[in-house]
């Protein structure tokens, strides 16, 4: 059973787990991109509901192997606290697919269920905001529900269970750039390799003025959670903005972040973007995108001080989609340009970092040297 903090109760089938377990219950528009968004360290802590009436007809691919960073997913196991779908296929068919969703889930004992009506579900989500819920067995009552129901406080302590331990280096060229882990996708790692550079991924928590004084840029990555819970990183970046020269770029909510160490404020969405077809446009070109999303805050765009301005809008409700300084190389978006909804819509946004990180790169010392 589904149980929500306003009282609607909601009966489906279980599968997967069946510990119960309560959550932010938020909602997701793809069509596709299952295991990816149940791998997104931004679910973390969160019950997600899939509005795609069939969910699990392409099975689950190979396990990634550990240590790897290998596609589709986004990190090393599923991050959601629970699953909901209106109808689960027991039998996929994909020549990658080697589980079904279901032998998944009970793999890593996370709860699901199906049978859900998710449309009258995501409709009550966005006439009354996101809520809390419980998912639990039918015969349990919602006090022993709330007593037993596993769950992630979404305080710092949810940053610190999405971010790595260490830093971690992933060589792939000559330039480096500094990841900053809240909960990071693989893809943005992926993505920066793939264009030829080394990524230093570090913890949020970690001094990140001393690493930053051997790369060449940072990227301030996404994760979960309302980002005024970060203010210690936020404190961080404000002394990295310091450094005039030093490229900075921030995802999702790196966006955030970013905005909040230059002084603007953010706020609570009422249900959120999170899905492949957010449309957003670059105020300066006019030009419009259709972008992979996923955060329940935004940045206040009235509150951006001088010497920032407002770079993306949300073409459906006029919220901020990203943030550039008029004066530095700092610049950031609050949707996902890893992703592949447009198929590539944004993905440029990489190459025009990596273009401003060559433009303020300091002299290698090999060749400092050879001089």
């Amino acid at each position: 059973m589904l149980r929500l903090e306003d009282g609607t109760e909601m009966r489906g089938i279980g599968f997967g787990g069946c510990a119960p377990v309560s959550g932010e219950v938020v909602f997701n528009t793809g069509m596709s991109g299952y295991v990816e968004a149940l791998t997104d360290p931004s679910y973390r802590g969160q019950i997600l509901v899939l509005t795609y009436p069939l969910v699990g007809n392409y099975g689950v691919p190979a396990p990634r192997a550990a240590a790897s960073l290998g596609a589709p997913y986004e990190s090393d196991h599923i991050q959601v606290q629970a699953l909901v779908v209106q109808n689960l296929v027991d039998h996929p068919s994909h020549h990658a697919s080697r589980r079904s969703l279901a032998e998944w889930l009970a793999a890593e004992n996370v709860p699901g269920v199906t049978g859900i009506d998710t449309r009258t579900l995501t409709r009550r989500l966005r006439e009354h905001g996101t809520m809390r819920g419980w998912l639990h067995p039918a015969g349990m009552s919602p006090e022993q529900a709330g007593r037993d129901a596993a769950a992630v406080d979404m305080h710092e302590e949810l940053f610190r269970l999405v971010a790595p331990r260490v830093a971690v280096r992933h060589e792939g060229g000559e330039r480096t750039i500094l990841l900053v882990d809240i909960g990071a996708k693989d893809h943005i790692v992926r993505s920066l390799l793939a264009r030829g550079v080394s990524v230093l991924r570090a913890p949020w928590h970690a001094d990140l003025a001393r690493l930053a004084d051997g790369c060449d840029g940072v990227l301030i990555g996404n994760g979960p959670g309302d980002p005024k819970d970060l203010m210690p990183l936020v404190a961080q970046v404000r002394g990295l903005l310091a450094r005039e020269l030093l490229p900075i770029f921030g995802v999702c909510l790196g966006n955030q972040i970013l905005a909040l160490a230059a002084g603007a404020d953010t706020y609570k969405l009422p249900y959120g973007h999170r899905g492949v077809n957010q449309p957003v446009q670059d105020q300066v070109t006019r030009h419009c995108y259709i972008t992979s999303q996923n955060h329940g805050y935004a940045v206040a765009d009235a509150s951006l001080p001088p010497g920032w301005e407002s770079w993306f809008i949300n073409v459906n409700d006029g919220t901020n989609e990203g943030i550039r300084s008029r004066h530095g190389p700092h610049f950031s978006v609050q949707f996902h340009p890893e992703a592949s909804p447009g198929p590539q819509d944004t993905a440029f946004l990489f190459d025009d970092f990596l273009r401003v990180v060559s433009a303020h790169a300091r002299p290698q010392p090999a060749r400092a040297a050879a001089r």
